[in-house]
C-alpha cells in the first residue's frame, strides 16, 4: 500500500507552499488555500519515519464531514473537498494560538496533575482527582502556536490578552464558539458510543470575520474513549480504551522516546504501522457511522493532482 509522505505540486497562481507535520499547504492567489492531508505521523511535535497508510484520507474525510456539521455554529473555512486527502478553502489570517477544550483530566494534563499542578493555562484544577476522571464542566487550556519541530506551550487567558496575541472580545468569541463545538462533538459522538474526550479547534480572520480553520474532531487533534465500558473501567482504575493518537505516544514512551533531541526513534515495523493505520480506520468507521471506503492508492500523486486542477479549471469559469 502507497502513502503520500511528500507532496510538490506547481498550480496556477501558486504563491507558496507550507509544509506542516502532517499537512501541506499551497497558497493559491492569497486567496485560497489547498490543504493535502498526507499520511505522514507526528508524536511530540516529531515526524515519524514511516507513513500510515490511508491516515490521510481518514483525517480529511473525518475533518470534512464535521466542518459541514458544525458551520450552523461558526462559519469555517472549507469550500470543497475534491479529492479524499484534499480540502480547498478560504485563506484566513491564522490567530497565533490553540484553543483546547478539555472535558476529561486525562494524557499531558493528568501529568502535570500526577506531579503536582493544580493550574493548567490558569485554570485552578481541584485536589483528589483520578485519571480519566470528568471535569464538572468542559475547560479551556490554550496553546501557542509552535513552529515546526518546536513544542507547543500553555498560556493563560490573561497572558494571550494582555500580551496583546488576540483581543479580549475576539478571545471570549473564541471560547464561546470552542465550548459549542465542544458540545456538539460531544453529542454526536455519545450517539456513536464514544466519549470526546479533548479536543482542539484553530480560528482565522478573514474580512474580520472569525472562522473555523484546518481539522476538527479527527484522531490527531481529538481524543475518544469507549462509553459502554468507560465508568466500569474508571471505577476499577484501568486504562480507558481510547479512540486517539495517545496509544502512538505511548508506544513510543514504552521505547524510551518523548521527543527529545538525543533520544532514537524507534523501529516502526510493518506490524506496528499497520495497527496504527487499523486504529484510524476503526476511528473513521465509529466516529462517522460509515464505512471506510479504501482509496486506491496506486497512482495517488497524479489523481490528486488532477482532481484539484479540475476544480481550479472550473472557478476559472
Amino acid at each position: 500500500m502507497k502513502t503520500i509522505t511528500k507532496t510538490n505540486y506547481q498550480f496556477p497562481n501558486q504563491k507558496s507552499l507550507y509544509v506542516g507535520k502532517v499537512r501541506d499547504v499551497y497558497n493559491i492567489n492569497e486567496n485560497l488555500l489547498i490543504m493535502i492531508v498526507t499520511d505522514r505521523i507526528s508524536a511530540f511535535d516529531v515526524v515519524l519515519p514511516k507513513g500510515i497508510p490511508f491516515k490521510g484520507q481518514v483525517l480529511n474525510q473525518i475533518a470534512s464531514k464535521f466542518l459541514d456539521e458544525t458551520s450552523d455554529i461558526v462559519p469555517n473555512w472549507k469550500i470543497i473537498s475534491p479529492d479524499p486527502m484534499v480540502t480547498i478553502g478560504l485563506k484566513c489570517e491564522a490567530f497565533p494560538v490553540e484553543m483546547i477544550v478539555r472535558g476529561y483530566l486525562t494524557g499531558s494534563s493528568w501529568r502535570d496533575y500526577k506531579n503536582g499542578s493544580r493550574e493548567i493555562c490558569g485554570v485552578k484544577i481541584p485536589d483528589g482527582m483520578k485519571e480519566h476522571q470528568a471535569f464538572e464542566t468542559p475547560i479551556i487550556t490554550p496553546t501557542t502556536k509552535a513552529e515546526l519541530g518546536q513544542h507547543d506551550q500553555n498560556i493563560s487567558k490573561k497572558e494571550i490578552i494582555e500580551n496583546g496575541l488576540i483581543s479580549k472580545k475576539d478571545y471570549e468569541q473564541l471560547e464561546k464558539y470552542s465550548l459549542q463545538l465542544f458540545q456538539r462533538g460531544s453529542e454526536i459522538a455519545s450517539e456513536k458510543g464514544l466519549i470526546l474526550v479533548d479536543t482542539k479547534y484553530e480560528f482565522g480572520k478573514k474580512d474580520d470575520k472569525i472562522y473555523l480553520i484546518d481539522e476538527i474532531h479527527t484522531p490527531d487533534s481529538s481524543r475518544y474513549f469507549y462509553k459502554y465500558n468507560y465508568q466500569e473501567r474508571f471505577n476499577n482504575n484501568e486504562n480507558q480504551i481510547q479512540l486517539s493518537k495517545e496509544f502512538v505516544r505511548e508506544w513510543l514512551m514504552e521505547n524510551n522516546f518523548k521527543g527529545q533531541k538525543e533520544e532514537i526513534i524507534p523501529e516502526m515495523t510493518n506490524e506496528i504501522v499497520n495497527s496504527i493505520s487499523e486504529r484510524y480506520i476503526e476511528l473513521y468507521e465509529k466516529i462517522t457511522g460509515l464505512k471506510f471506503q479504501k482509496e486506491i492508492t496506486e497512482n495517488v500523486e497524479e489523481r490528486i493532482f488532477k482532481n484539484i486542477t479540475n476544480y481550479l479549471e472550473t472557478k476559472k469559469k
